[in-house]
């Protein structure tokens, strides 16, 4: 964790701060880009503070808020025509381990360009709303901000010219303070646990059958044929040297075509999850035993003939022989390290296979040093066939992992959470069997004992299986967390197989029927939505209120919510002593057209409930961080300070104790 220290103080002291102030992490500057006489580009351009990250536009559902751009209908007819959706610029693509899903942000910076056709020449501007989500690592907020476009003063673009140059118009933005840098480590750090991933993966491609029995035979070659000792080691560490430039020309190869975030969105469609799903499934039959990989005979023979030549250009055709020999091992494994790293863009494939390659080479090189060595190597046997096995039986379970996400895209709800964790199990249940010699493969030796080794492996297997069996139930199972589908979106019961969520609210031994207006919340904790429906409720029983400045998508809130409202001295004072309103402030649903109105505060047009809710947190506060939380008495005035994201537990018990008692000595 780098300069965790640092981090600490710099996170107290920013949430110190916000609630002295609104944060305002993303600043936006709009520019014009005149194409044509018809056409133009509405060039959106947002600076991020450091340790924030701005969401993309295109999300999946149930995860963080995406970023849109939203014109006002009335305008747009018969004026001007959107063409597509706006063009995004580089972003981040990681999993979320709160939303369980792969999410896309950017960090530092990020652009959106919107192309139109404009249809009335005499139009001389155009109005947008920008509603977007931000969050740092412990705190989320959501904003929307009214830019307009000038048509008149466009900068004027050559047509297929994708620049985006410098904004000059600022909107509604009060911090006037330099745009951060994103640490300069960030990168290295990435680019060194891709190096190291696939570094172990290259390692267990040392394991399989294509490659291991390579290395003493390949390694006697040079020490036996070489004129002495020093030349053998020689063309050992070129031979080696060569297999990492092979690979690393795949990746560079990759890195040159796919420089930008395209392989990224391609990798997202539902074409190439659906053949990546065939692609693995048919590579794990294979490895099953069920029939054979090879490539054509004739690529063979060519390289074998390129091999029988003497110096250099003979250990370039040894080193490329391997890679085409080891193809039907290698492919399955380099490909989903190079497949990651693509995603990644820059020069990731790059290093990914110089670390995928490096591993492969460094025995030979070794062996060559050491050639004594070769002694202690196990010889090749059934044991090989086993750990080909076992590959085949992961990259099963893989496949259906890009099943899944075609599945989520399209909405079919048949691979369910339950669907995917029953096929899991039933997949490392039988991998389990066969670890433990009780189901036979095709190739298979005859298995006289179970080793020790290969009886480790089957009680982790066996374990791992058992682990996944309550997963059917509601488990979380933070071990695969991120693999299986979301509960709370893609599960037959969100509440666990065989348990529906009842419409009352329970406490103790006694049921509550919900109040008008009132939700079943967090643990079915009785919450409202509405602020003043809420607070009249709490005058007609005579009970202090906590409203929860929360979100949808806030990471914080639901933190709080799963590890200090389960607290049972917590929750018996939510759940008994006060009256919960929840006030969502990216809540998108249309206020009524008569509640409608145009803030004095900002400025901006108020059409949303979410809208409602954080306006009335930052005039309130003066903060639009989320979760904030405060305690109010029957008419609305706080009863103690508010407080935001506070994880320990028996400071926040104190704190809602505190506003219990000063409500009661009123």
């Amino acid at each position: 964790m780098k300069h965790f220290l640092t981090l600490f103080l710099l996170f107290f002291s920013i949430s110190f701060a916000s609630r002295a102030q609104v944060l305002d992490p993303v600043q936006w500057t709009v520019e014009t880009q005149k194409l044509s006489d018809s056409e133009f580009n509405l060039v959106y351009k947002a600076k991020i503070d450091l340790h924030w990250h701005l969401y993309s536009q295109n999300l999946p559902e149930g995860g963080a808020l995406p970023t849109e751009f939203v014109y006002d209908s009335v305008q747009q007819v018969n004026n001007y025509q959107l063409i597509g959706k706006a063009i995004e610029s580089k972003s981040v693509t990681e999993y979320d381990k709160v939303f369980e899903m792969d999410l896309t942000y950017f960090e530092s910076n990020a652009t959106f360009t919107q192309k139109i056709k404009l249809l009335n020449p005499s139009l001389k501007s155009i109005n947008a709303e920008i509603s977007y989500q931000a969050c740092d690592d412990q705190r989320c907020i959501y904003k929307f901000k009214n830019v307009e476009f000038d048509l008149t003063n466009a900068k004027p673009v050559e047509a297929g010219n994708d620049e985006v140059v410098a904004d000059t118009t600022h909107v509604n933005t009060s911090n006037t303070e330099e745009p951060t840098l994103e640490s300069e480590n960030s990168g290295d750090k990435g680019l060194l646990g891709i190096f190291f991933t696939s570094f172990f993966l290259g390692f267990l491609v040392l394991l399989t059958p294509c490659v291991f029995p390579m290395i003493p035979m390949t390694v006697s070659f040079f020490t036996k044929q070489s004129k002495d000792k020093a030349s053998g080691i020689k063309n050992a560490v070129v031979y080696g040297v060569f297999i990492i430039a092979i690979y690393t020309l795949l990746g560079t190869a990759v890195s040159a075509v796919f420089g930008s975030n395209a392989m990224y969105e391609f990798s997202t469609g539902v074409f190439f999850n659906i053949l990546m799903f065939i692609i693995l499934i048919v590579f794990a039959f294979s490895f099953l035993g069920a029939f054979e990989i090879m490539l054509p005979n004739s690529w063979v023979n060519k390289v074998d003939k390129g091999a029988s030549k003497g110096g250099l250009i003979g250990i370039f055709f040894m080193a490329l022989a391997l890679a085409v020999v080891s193809f039907s091992c290698t492919f399955p494994i380099a490909g989903t390290a190079l497949l990651d790293a693509a995603t990644k863009g820059g020069i990731a494939p790059i290093i990914s296979m110089l670390g995928f390659s490096s591993a492969i080479a460094l025995p030979f090189a070794l062996f060559a040093f050491f050639p004594s060595w070769l002694n202690s190597l196990p010889k090749s046997g059934g044991w090989l066939n086993t750990v080909k096995v076992v590959l085949g039986f992961l990259e099963l379970a893989f496949a259906f992992k890009f099943l899944s996400m075609v599945d989520l895209v399209l909405e079919w709800h048949i691979l369910e959470r339950e669907v995917f964790l029953a096929i899991w199990i039933a997949i490392f249940g039988t991998l389990g069997l066969y670890l433990l010699g009780k189901i036979k493969l095709p190739h298979d030796s005859p298995l006289d004992y179970i080793s020790v080794g290969r009886l480790s492996m089957a009680i982790i297997v066996l374990a791992f299986t058992f682990y996944l069996i309550p997963g059917l139930w509601g488990a979380p199972l933070k071990l695969v967390s991120g693999f299986p589908p979301p509960m709370s979106s893609n599960s037959e019961s969100p509440y666990g197989v065989g348990y529906m969520k009842k419409q009352t609210a329970v406490s103790g031994k006694a049921s509550k029927e919900l109040p008008v207006g009132a939700y079943l919340g967090p643990h079915d904790l009785i919450a409202f939505h509405d602020y003043e429906v809420g607070l009249a409720y709490a005058k007609s029983v005579n009970k202090p209120v906590m409203v929860d400045f929360t979100g949808i998508t806030c990471v914080n809130c639901r933190k709080m919510e799963e590890h200090v409202w389960i607290d049972s001295r917590v929750f018996n004072l939510l759940d008994n002593e006060l009256i919960l309103i929840s006030l969502y402030v990216d809540n998108r649903d249309k206020l009524p057209v008569d509640e409608q109105y145009e803030s004095e505060f900002s400025g901006n047009y108020i059409k949303t409930y979410g809208q409602k809710w954080l306006e009335l947190q930052q005039i309130k506060y003066n903060t639009n961080a989320q979760p904030l939380y405060v305690i109010q008495d029957t008419n609305g005035n706080d009863l103690i300070h508010s407080v935001g994201y506070t994880p320990d537990s028996d400071e926040y018990y104190e704190w809602l104790k505190t506003g219990l008692e000063n409500f009661k000595k009123q």
